[in-house]
């Protein structure tokens, strides 16, 4: 059997996952992955990204040259600021989460359920560091979330789970996940893979997915 190609990258995974963002909607990105979406926001399409350290119409990463160590988003990585850019309180960042004033996130995960629970700040392992930040804030307030992710840890293990073994984040909060191998739907029936990376097949990416995975691409066969 022929090894299957490399996946998508973390590059590609966000120009694909910002294809999916309506135009108007205001967006939280979480720390990594999520992160590089604002360096793929299609253009003429008006996406309002806010970070919860208190900026709302943050732009991309700027040039090496152009750094202002002062202007950072919650993973403490340098950003730019859009025309018209707002900062305020890291509390009224948080109430703008908490009150439901944000229509998308988009998170990283260490497991995805396929009822869409999600796990993406501990192992559960007694030396895990706490680091929960905004995430469960975030799968509360906001009205669609959606993850990155590779599809497997780096020794093999899939992250899309029938059930989630790390502690939850939230329950039944994931709607879509965006992976290296492919773009999966969570519906009530389950996960359903709607594209796969160029030079994989379904049955390759099914056999890296811990839970039943139905095809439901244009002309795939469940």
């Amino acid at each position: 059997m022929s090894t299957p190609p490399s996946g998508l990258t973390r590059d590609q995974i966000a120009e694909r996952a910002a294809q999916d963002i309506g135009d108007g909607s205001y967006v939280n990105l979480g720390i990594g992955m999520p992160e590089l979406i604002a360096q793929y926001v299609p253009e003429g399409r008006e996406i309002v990204l806010h970070t919860e350290n208190g900026l709302l119409g943050m732009g991309p990463a700027p040039a090496p040259d152009a750094v202002d160590p002062e202007l950072i988003n919650a993973g403490k990585k340098p950003v730019t600021a859009n025309p018209g850019a707002s900062y305020f309180h890291h509390a009224d960042s948080f109430a703008m989460v908490r009150g439901g004033h944000l229509d998308l996130c988009v998170l990283g995960a260490m497991e995805v359920a396929s009822n869409g629970d999600l796990a993406n700040w501990s192992t559960g392992q007694s030396d895990a560091i706490p680091a929960v930040g905004g995430a469960m804030d975030l799968v509360s307030g906001v009205r669609v979330v959606r993850v990155m992710t590779t599809h497997c840890t780096r020794d093999g293990t899939p992250k899309l789970v029938e059930k989630c073994s790390y502690p939850l984040t939230g329950a039944g909060v994931v709607s879509r996940v965006y992976t290296d191998l492919a773009v999966v739907d969570v519906t009530p029936e389950g996960f359903a893979v709607i594209e796969i990376a160029p030079g994989w097949s379904f049955d390759e990416v099914a056999a890296r997915t811990d839970a039943p995975l139905r095809d439901e691409r244009p002309g795939g066969v469940n």
